[in-house]
């Protein structure tokens, strides 16, 4: 784990669940398998939001709460022949986590399934943009990735073990496994934290963020794993900021969505934009925002995706930029870019676009 998030938590360790041996379950010349439905792809268990902290008698069994890692989704398959690694939409990332199968290879028994996310450090922040470049860069140059920017796989949860299908298993029953076999890993393997506290879960949603945690993830303890369901919850780490409005979706006068950024070395950089305005909010805005001069740097058109990208595009109303307006924003940034929608949340006439701090 990074230095900065902490000592993990750990509970009482387990050989045994229900009467079943986890750990020498199989000779030496004949390594485990695992269940046919674990050789992958596999089916994960899923989230659904909210905007609080659950109590601690909210889940059954009692919650645990972990941090929620700005990471991809990876399941480690460690059979008795091969090492794979897959994506929540089943896709095959053996070749390009190779690091990451090599430690599983090294530290892994044969037989075991593990559920958990897969980031790249950048110094004390967790770096999304790295991991997208392993997803993008031609095959021959991982090597040179995976030397300048190596991964690191956060496991939380443990689905199958000396060949034995543990899904059916109580989490706190699955974590006891989990701690036990994660006691010899040594980097780039580590074990997510856990608590059963709520304030403590509270407290590192705070002291991590500045590292890239995006908030928490609850789960009870006392609940099977469930492929494809959403019995897991999610709680965004949220804050306020401050950026310039450079355009809008949509009509000037009717604003569907705004198009937000920030000052560069003089130029206006797009950093995000907001989720759907409600007509409250749009009439507010479109009180204040004036149409754009000749020279507004911004396209006409932006993508209708993640981060301005996708296939398809809308048209912008580009604006004046000199409306400063205050955001809710998650703690996933890429490049000085929200990933995700901001929340808009009041004009701030009492700024202008020079009072905010430029992007590095």
């Amino acid at each position: 784990m990074h230095p900065q998030l902490g000592a993990v938590h750990r509970g009482p360790g387990a050989r045994r669940l229900a009467g079943v041996p986890l750990t020498g379950m199989a000779s030496p010349h004949h390594p485990p398998d695992v269940p046919p439905d674990l050789a992958g792809p596999v089916a994960v268990a899923l989230t659904r939001p909210t905007r609080d902290v659950p109590r601690a008698d909210a889940l059954p069994g009692g919650v645990l709460y972990e941090p929620k890692w700005d990471g991809y989704r990876l399941v480690v398959v460690r059979t008795g022949a091969s090492t794979r690694v897959w994506s929540r939409q089943g896709r095959d990332l053996t070749a390009r986590f190779p690091d990451v199968v090599a430690a599983a290879v090294a530290q892994v028994p044969a037989g075991t399934v593990v559920d958990g996310e897969v980031v790249v450090w950048s110094g004390s922040r967790l770096d999304f943009g790295q991991l997208q470049r392993r997803m993008v860069t031609a095959p021959r140059r991982i090597g040179a990735l995976v030397a300048a920017a190596p991964a690191s796989y956060v496991a939380f949860d443990l689905l199958a073990l000396g060949g034995a299908d543990l899904r059916g298993r109580p989490l706190r029953a699955r974590r006891a496994a989990l701690e036990e076999l994660a006691a010899r890993w040594a980097p780039p393997l580590q074990l997510s934290p856990v608590t059963a506290d709520p304030a403590a879960a509270r407290q590192w949603a705070a002291d991590f963020r500045p590292a890239g945690v995006e908030g928490l993830v609850a789960k009870g303890a006392g609940t099977r794993y469930a492929p494809g369901r959403r019995e897991w919850v999610k709680v965004k780490s949220w804050e306020t900021t401050e950026v310039v409005v450079g355009g809008v979706v949509g009509p000037l006068e009717r604003p569907g969505q705004l198009v937000v950024g920030r000052y560069r070395d003089g130029e206006l950089v797009v950093v995000g934009r907001t989720s759907p305005l409600p007509p409250a909010q749009g009439a507010e805005l479109a009180a204040v925002l004036r149409p754009a001069a000749p020279d507004h740097p911004w396209p006409d058109r932006i993508g209708s995706g993640s981060f301005g990208g996708g296939r398809l595009s809308v048209p912008l109303t580009r604006v004046r930029p000199d409306v400063v307006v205050e955001v809710r924003a998650d703690a996933a940034l890429q490049a000085d870019v929200f990933r995700h929608p901001l929340r808009f949340v009041r004009v701030r006439p009492d700024l202008e676009p020079g009072d905010l701090p430029p992007l590095p």
